[in-house]
């Protein structure tokens, strides 16, 4: 399922990855270049597993890790609620 962040959620990329900004709550989330390629990947339309190919791709891991760090960080994403 693509990601998508709520409304109350601003995004800025930084030369070190991607900060969101919860305008509700006013807390910053810091995403390292790994989690900025996950999220970018998921609001482009992608699935799960494209972010997954993405990080394997981009960061030479193991398809098992890439796995679990892509459902762990939509997982906290969600949970944090920044984002459906």
């Amino acid at each position: 399922m693509p990601l998508r962040f709520d409304a109350h959620i601003s995004t800025a990329e930084t030369d070190y990855g991607t900060v969101l900004l919860d305008e509700r709550a006013g807390t910053y989330w810091e995403l390292n270049p790994t989690a900025t390629l996950v999220v970018r990947t998921l609001l482009d339309g992608g699935e799960e597993a494209d972010a997954t190919a993405a990080l394997i791709r981009d960061f030479d891991i193991d398809r098992a890790q890439a796995q679990r760090d892509v459902e762990a960080l939509v997982g906290q994403l969600r949970e944090a609620g920044l984002a459906s």
